[in-house]
């Protein structure tokens, strides 16, 4: 009983932190996703949609993956929640003895892994990319170099598995100013890899930023945690009972990352078979889609899963399902619109922001097709973020990687049937149509498992968010079409800036006039997320 009165008299006034936190990671995840748009910008303007990219591509997937499944299965299901429950039930001293031992062996089995994949790179690149090289017929030289590229950023996934505990530990602690700056540095990284060595190097370029950025990720967080308290320690001690806990809800969670990266995984696996340059039209039309998820699921998702998962340690399951809810309300009015916006806006922001140097007006046709698709999801895989966590928070990671599973198998049965009359278009859609459905189940559940979520008008506000969604819309869709009557070429950058300026800031105060007037804007971005109707 004390430890929850002790875990309530901390969290009391704890949502009026949601918003400063949530802002902190906002600003960390616009500062990294600007510099990780700048990075592709440049990207594409030094390599374009050449198909000798692609090896680049399929080369990242490999460290990525490793990374995403240690490190990350670690973090957001298994190691905050264990450690928030850990240091008020137990106190610092244990506390951070279980995150020296989460910290080694993470170390420890990013490393093994990586030199395992480092061994076998040459068995892994066909597996993943079965079509590079079919299309120029040089299917020898891309996988060869698509191999070397793999080993050299294989460094990566060892220094990211340190810096993503670093991360989760200074998460549950509540410092987000480090873990919002790391990301930035390690873009930062790639960017003047691109623009002083690919031109000696080729490709080795980004990937040697790649290699160099994972260091300085881990690196700038070093003097944030020493500040934090921790004490490090060599232990590993899987026997111990809080390192066991860990373990036993990774386990789940890696399966469930394993689906998410097997996703992503498709998306180069289909592409390939239709041609090099497809890959690297669907990853940079992904890493498009990505923007507004990162500015809005995974920054507030981040942000207040500390919060969820001491609230939920402290048995306060009202205040969990308000600040769920809460949350979920706030992504959903910004992702929404956001999403409709990006696939109505998609050939004028290509252009502007990536048709220079190699890009050329093909490769913006290209892109644009896919994203459009894309962008239909974004809503979903952004609201995935703050669900996903709420089961996590409950120490519930079988039931979101059961969805995560299903949702994959999904993806790729779709991919299959799609891929031969729609080509990219065909698995743009078949992701897009797997996260809505991966999104309606998690809904679905979460609310069957801590109730609420009717409660709060939601069905009201989902009409209300769509209606005043679609008005924007509509508003924008009109200026684009009188738009296109003035004497204004609108291929060049001027016309293209003129048109996304003019287009989207008429759907922005369409949409906020609307929204003023049904939702009160001002109760969305209070402090409490409270109930919006």
């Amino acid at each position: 009983m004390q430890n929850i009165q002790k875990i309530t008299s901390v969290i009391k006034d704890k949502n009026s932190t949601i918003l400063g936190a949530a802002g902190i990671v906002g600003l960390g995840f616009l500062g990294s996703r600007i510099l990780g748009l700048l990075r592709s910008i440049i990207l594409a303007e030094a390599f374009g949609t050449d198909p000798e990219l692609a090896a680049y591509w399929v080369a990242f997937r490999i460290p990525d993956l490793i990374f995403q499944l240690i490190a990350g299965a670690t973090l957001s299901a298994a190691f905050i929640p264990i450690f928030s429950r850990v240091y008020f039930e137990s106190g610092p001293i244990d506390a951070w003895r279980l995150a020296s031992r989460i910290l080694n062996l993470i170390a420890l089995l990013s490393f093994v892994f990586a030199t395992i994949a480092f061994v076998f790179a040459p068995s892994l690149i066909p597996l993943i990319a079965p079509g590079l090289g079919e299309s120029t017929g040089n299917t020898d030289l891309m996988q060869q170099k698509a191999i070397h590229l793999t080993r050299l950023m294989m460094i990566s996934p060892i220094f990211f598995g340190i810096s993503g505990m670093f991360s989760g530990i200074l998460q549950a602690r509540e410092k987000f100013l480090a873990t919002a700056i790391a990301p930035m540095i390690y873009n930062l990284s790639i960017i003047l890899g691109i623009l002083f060595l690919s031109e000696p190097y080729g490709l080795y370029g980004p990937a040697w930023g790649v290699a160099v950025g994972s260091l300085a990720h881990a690196f700038i967080q070093i003097p944030a945690i020493y500040k934090s308290g921790m004490q490090w320690n060599a232990s590993i001690s899987i026997r111990s009972k809080n390192v066991l806990e860990v373990l036993k809800l990774m386990g789940p969670r890696i399966i469930g990352l394993s689906a998410s990266q097997i996703n992503l995984i498709a998306l180069l696996f289909f592409a390939s078979l239709v041609s090099d340059t497809a890959i690297s039209v669907i990853t940079y039309a992904y890493l498009m889609m990505m923007l507004p998820i990162g500015l809005t699921g995974m920054s507030i998702s981040t942000a207040v899963f500390p919060t969820l998962a001491k609230q939920a340690a402290a048995k306060q399951f009202i205040q969990l399902q308000e600040t769920i809810w809460g949350s979920l309300r706030a992504i959903l009015f910004i992702a929404l619109p956001s999403s409709i916006a990006l696939a109505i806006l998609a050939e004028p922001l290509i252009r502007l922001l990536f048709e220079h140097g190699a890009f050329n007006t093909q490769s913006t046709d290209f892109v644009v097709q896919p994203l459009i698709f894309l962008c239909i999801g974004i809503f979903a895989h952004a609201g995935i973020e703050v669900l996903s966590r709420g089961f996590y928070a409950l120490e519930n990671t079988k039931t979101p990687v059961a969805i995560a599973i299903t949702a994959m198998l999904l993806n790729i049965i779709l991919c299959y049937i799609l891929i031969n009359p729609l080509e990219l278009i065909g698995v743009a859609s078949a992701m897009t149509i797997s996260a809505i459905f991966e999104f309606i189940i998690l809904l679905w559940l979460l609310n069957k498992n801590i109730g609420g979520l009717f409660k709060k008008n939601f069905l009201k506000f989902i009409v209300k968010l769509m209606t005043s969604t679609f008005f924007a819309a509509l508003a924008m869709i009109t200026v684009q079409y009188y738009f296109s009557h003035f004497e204004i070429n609108i291929d060049s950058n001027i016309g293209s800036i003129l048109l996304v300026l003019l287009t989207g800031s008429t759907g922005a105060l369409v949409f906020l006039i609307i929204t003023f007037q049904w939702f009160q804007t001002k109760k969305l971005i209070s402090t409490k997320f409270k109930n919006m109707d």
